[in-house]
């Protein structure tokens, strides 16, 4: 183990390491932080706090985790990070603990956070998100699996991100953006349905083939058809009874109890 720890490196000697762990030059790690097997530890990386770290984590030279929130209401209570396994944290990632009482900031798996990202407390991201360079997520914001955030912009705090949606770069986003939508814009609207995306992860291909133009109808009852958001959303479920589907309806429905939707170029109608 003493081979794959540089020596400049400043360890708490109650942190828990597994015996795989490599840990670059002049890093920190602090007391109460767990790292689990095959996991990179890159030189002037800093983690602290109640931080949980699974396997095969890759984090990279001047990461930042752990640490206290940036949060006026925060007393120090007890509460950490937590993030499983397979992620790529680049270069000068933020991570900062939740706020509250054995609260966690989450992390999945298989997400890429590329350079200078911050993710703000009490932030939930899902399995496969990229995230690029210089985007800030305000605390509480919610990310759902296999999102794409392009690079140099802000999320409002306690906005939802759904599944597959593609947000373009340096677009300002203060409402949920719904899944697999394309977003983009200051202020930010959904222009279209996230083709590339779909495509790449396989949406197109299921139930044969059909999904292509179900989603396409969905889009034109939601976007296009100058129906009132619930009446649209009533059309969509009717499309078919696929789990994403429904999810998209589902979300947006909670969507309105939440920040609000963004919206298309179009108002809903109000009746």
């Amino acid at each position: 183990m003493a081979d794959l720890i540089h020596p400049t490196a400043v360890i708490h000697p109650h942190a828990a390491l597994h015996k795989t762990v490599q840990i670059g030059a002049y890093a920190v790690i602090g007391e109460q932080v767990k790292l689990g097997p095959r996991t990179k530890v890159g030189h002037h990386a800093v983690i602290e706090g109640w931080t949980e770290i699974g396997a095969d984590n890759h984090i990279f030279p001047g990461v930042v985790m752990g640490m206290e929130p940036q949060d006026r209401n925060f007393r120090g209570e007890q509460s950490g990070v937590k993030i499983c396994d397979r992620n790529q944290i680049r270069e000068y990632v933020t991570i900062h603990r939740a706020s509250g009482d054995q609260q966690f900031t989450t992390i999945g798996s298989d997400n890429l956070l590329m350079a200078n990202v911050h993710i703000g407390h009490n932030c939930h991201i899902a399995d496969r998100v990229v995230i690029a360079n210089s985007v800030a997520l305000s605390g509480h914001v919610q990310v759902e699996s296999q999102a794409n955030i392009s690079g140099v912009l802000g999320i409002h705090q306690f906005v939802h991100i759904g599944q597959l949606a593609m947000i373009g770069g340096m677009s300002r986003i203060i409402r949920d953006v719904p899944p697999l939508m394309l977003v983009e814009g200051n202020p930010a609207h959904v222009r279209a349905l996230n083709q590339v995306g779909l495509q790449r992860h396989g949406v197109y291909d299921l139930l044969q083939g059909e999904m292509r133009p179900i989603l396409k109808q969905a889009f034109r009852y939601l976007y296009r058809s100058n129906l009132h958001l619930d009446k649209a959303l009533a059309q969509v479920e009717d499309l078919s009874e696929h789990p994403l589907v429904q999810h998209l309806c589902q979300f947006m429905r909670a969507a309105q109890n939440r920040r609000g939707l963004t919206p298309g170029r179009q108002h809903w109608a109000s009746t």
